[in-house]
């Protein structure tokens, strides 16, 4: 299995081999286009699909809520190659944090 970083990696390459990367690309878009792709998930739930259901639209595109939460951690992991952050390494690190909050931090509803 590869690891994040190697995901990383070659998603970034191949965003740069199809054109994604030819120019500067603002943080600001990026973290845009990121949410777009939760609101197409979504977009699929309230259409009645269910959230663990896959399907193929006429032109062969995938579809489907588990397709647009692979689009979100693709464009993640595209943006972490481009300004050098090791995701891995920081959600390993995030989750022994996470680990040691308070129930719910701090009673929180949601």
């Amino acid at each position: 299995m590869k690891t994040i970083k190697q995901l990383q990696s070659e998603i970034h390459q191949n965003a740069k081999e199809h054109g994604w990367w030819e120019s500067k690309r603002e943080f600001g878009t990026l973290i845009a286009l990121c949410h777009s792709e939760l609101s197409e998930a979504l977009e699929e739930y309230r259409k009645g699909y269910p959230i663990n259901e896959s399907y193929y639209s006429e032109n062969g595109s995938l579809e489907g809520v588990p397709s647009e939460l692979a689009d979100v951690v693709i464009r993640i992991l595209d943006m972490c190659e481009y300004y050098d952050i090791d995701l891995e390494k920081v959600i390993n690190e995030k989750h022994l944090y996470n680990k040691k909050r308070t129930f719910k931090h701090g009673n929180k509803i949601i």
